[in-house]
């Protein structure tokens, strides 16, 4: 049995700007860092001519064509693998649909199980060269980059996504006691619902491919506070860090109608309140985590659970996708 691990993720500055409709024409950057919850997949023959998947469903069918799950289905074709006598499970630590990049996650260590199960070895960049392509030119997601790249390559990681659809990549350059400071300040709460970031992320899709001036300044905005986020760090100005994360947000929540509500805002005012620097929603917003960071962690655990959310700790991955059983 095949058994591969992808994390998932946080954005830590500049999210929004890897979708193809503003970096093919203005470049985007942004930083990522992956965290030590996973998406676990595994691959294994069976003794029937079917091919099984299992993820929040079961499926059994006798040709990739019947398959429903697109990811499976697309993963499968472009790599040339016939699915017959092979069983296709996966779990993951956290549910779907919460901000964290877990489609990203599942097709990259889709693609990293397949390459096992061919017994070829892949680069980190191969591997998110084929999510994008599974996921943004097969299944016309109106999705970004940054999932599948910092599923692949895992650590605290800065991304420049070049107008000629090159991605340059590089560890945040940043000590060592900076990386653990960041780690035990940054605090990760459930809302207790989730969305499907796809619904979100088309409206800002279609606004930036249209060059609506409002949409474009805003990620402009977005871009160049991701870049002072990143020199914040580089130095190890982490309450700067924790400013600018605010000051993102304040931005980031005027993109899209969809990307807050009046409960997600009170949760915000209160870890403001009781100790947050700064914080956002993860992800495409409408849902899932919040992420604060702080300098009195005792204090805003104690408000934010106490207003109903569920606290996340986590550390930082710096493995990347990988593969744990063969």
């Amino acid at each position: 049995m095949i058994i591969v691990r992808a994390p998932l993720r946080i954005t830590l500055g500049g999210g929004g700007t890897d979708l193809p409709s503003y970096y093919r024409n203005h470049g985007g950057s942004l930083i990522a860092a992956a965290i030590n919850k996973y998406i676990y997949l595994t691959i294994h023959q069976t003794f029937v001519e079917d091919m099984i998947v299992k993820y929040s469903q079961m499926e059994r069918v006798s040709t990739l064509e019947q398959l429903q799950h697109p990811l499976v289905r697309e993963c499968f074709k472009l790599l040339e693998v016939p699915g017959n006598h092979l069983e296709v499970s996966s779990l993951a630590d956290i549910p779907a649909g919460t901000g964290l990049g877990s489609s990203g996650s599942f097709c990259v260590a889709l693609l990293q199980a397949l390459y096992c199960h061919r017994k070829q070895p892949v680069s980190s960049e191969t591997l998110a060269q084929l999510a994008c392509e599974v996921e943004i030119d097969r299944l016309k997601e109106p999705i970004g980059k940054q999932d599948q790249y910092i599923a692949a390559y895992g650590g605290v990681t800065c991304f420049d996504f070049n107008c000629n659809d090159t991605v340059n990549t590089a560890a945040l350059n940043c000590s060592q006691e900076a990386i653990y400071n960041l780690e035990e300040n940054l605090l990760l709460f459930f809302t207790g619902y989730s969305r499907k970031a796809s619904s979100i992320l088309k409206d800002q899709d279609q606004r930036s491919r249209q060059n609506d001036p409002e949409m474009i300044d805003n990620l402009h905005f977005i871009k160049d506070l991701g870049q002072r986020s990143k020199k914040a760090l580089e130095i190890a100005n982490l309450h700067e860090f924790g400013r600018l994360m605010h000051e993102h947000w304040l931005f980031k929540r005027n993109r899209s109608p969809s990307m807050t509500n009046d409960l997600v805002d009170e949760w915000y005012k209160i870890g403001m309140r009781n100790g947050a620097v700064g914080g956002k929603l993860v992800g495409a917003g409408g849902g899932g985590f919040m992420l604060f960071y702080t300098e009195d962690r005792i204090r805003l655990r104690h408000a934010m659970t106490e207003s109903g959310l569920k606290e996340v700790r986590f550390n930082f991955d710096f493995e990347g996708a990988k593969v744990i059983a063969n």
